[in-house]
């Protein structure tokens, strides 16, 4: 079975059209300034609007203040927040009750227990992201571009709901799946030449990657 794909950290009208062409699920844009995919919510709107209805639009935000969520929200109109920093399962509810948006929350995972962390969100959030902790002294929650030992998903209720993320890339991607049986996946800088910079060509390498994973038909859409 062919998993959701989020092609995350999208900057540029290109890349966002070959990404949807090959057929992601979803589209994340990153509104967080310490990020080399750091967007601003109108032109993140612009490119969003391009394939809206192709695929799913994802706000990614790190503790957004009120201010910064209402303007990506009006901006972007967005079909899912992706939370990634440390909301806790009351702020989950009250974005949740505010803007009537499903909400995806972001954890990082080295060890079992930090698994245990989202029991208290399983019911207020449609869906979770596993991405692995950060490395010692980097400023982002994700985009590190490492792995965790995926081997920890197998222990995870068949119930609940996620994406996979961190350190993804055509290389791995087949291991990945095999170990975790993933619903979802999530990739950002495994198809970028430089941070922040998505390479068409990569993009293409992974979405074939996964088509010889999961046996999946060819995606739609060209590599022109």
């Amino acid at each position: 079975m062919k998993p959701d794909i989020k092609i995350c950290g999208l900057k540029t009208p290109e890349a966002v059209e070959r990404a949807v062409a090959r057929g992601a699920s979803h589209i994340g844009f990153i509104f967080f300034a310490k990020s080399p995919r750091n967007i601003e919510p109108d032109l993140a709107g612009q490119l969003a609007d391009a394939v809206r209805g192709r695929a799913k639009i994802v706000a990614v935000t790190v503790d957004a203040d009120p201010d910064d969520l209402d303007e990506i929200v009006a901006l972007l109109r967005p079909d899912i927040l992706q939370l990634h920093g440390k909301e806790s399962p009351e702020r989950v509810l009250e974005v949740r009750a505010m803007y009537g948006l499903p909400v995806m929350k972001a954890f990082s995972v080295r060890e079992a227990a930090d698994l245990e962390r989202i029991d208290p969100y399983i019911g207020i959030v449609e869906r979770f992201l596993f991405d692995a902790k950060p490395p010692v002294g980097s400023e982002l929650p994700g985009g590190n571009g490492v792995s965790f030992d995926w081997r920890l998903m197998q222990s995870l209720d068949a119930s609940v709901d996620y994406m996979l993320s961190g350190g993804l890339n055509k290389d791995n991607v087949d291991e990945a799946l095999r170990v975790t049986r993933a619903p979802g996946l999530d990739v950002s800088s495994g198809v970028e030449s430089a941070p922040g910079v998505k390479d068409l060509a990569m993009i293409d390498a992974f979405f074939d990657a996964v088509r010889e994973a999961t046996g999946a038909s060819a995606v739609a859409g060209s590599k022109k």
